[in-house]
């Protein structure tokens, strides 16, 4: 069941709006690398006004995408000299582009990430 943001409409919308410019941070990464960095720092630091609404999902989505894309590119960075690497690397590639599009579509929608695992 998805919780609602308690407060005034101010309140979600600013919310939400610093949850699309963490989006955008990430998406302007493939140009910038360090607005990746930036973009997770904010979802750290701004995870607590966000906990127990909608919008905690998508900072989850955001931060998970995050230490995976991570976690991907390092291995790939070790396996560039073999074929491996490369492939991985434009596998991750594709899946942060995904994440990112589906985060911020589901965003938009004024609806919260769905988790596969409930």
């Amino acid at each position: 069941m998805t919780k609602k943001i308690e407060g005034n409409a101010d309140g979600l919308a600013a919310k939400k709006n610093l949850t699309t410019v963490i989006y955008a941070l990430q998406a302007a990464s493939f140009v910038l690398g360090v607005t990746y960095f930036v973009a997770v720092i904010l979802n750290y630091a701004k995870y607590k006004d966000v906990k127990g609404t909608w919008l905690e999902s998508h900072f989850r989505w955001q931060i998970r995408t995050f230490w995976f894309s991570l976690l991907w590119g390092v291995l790939a960075a070790f396996l560039l000299m073999f074929l491996a690497g490369y492939m991985i690397l434009i596998a991750d590639l594709l899946w942060v582009v995904f994440r990112i599009t589906v985060g911020w579509v589901r965003l938009i929608e004024g609806k919260p990430i769905v988790s596969w695992k409930s």
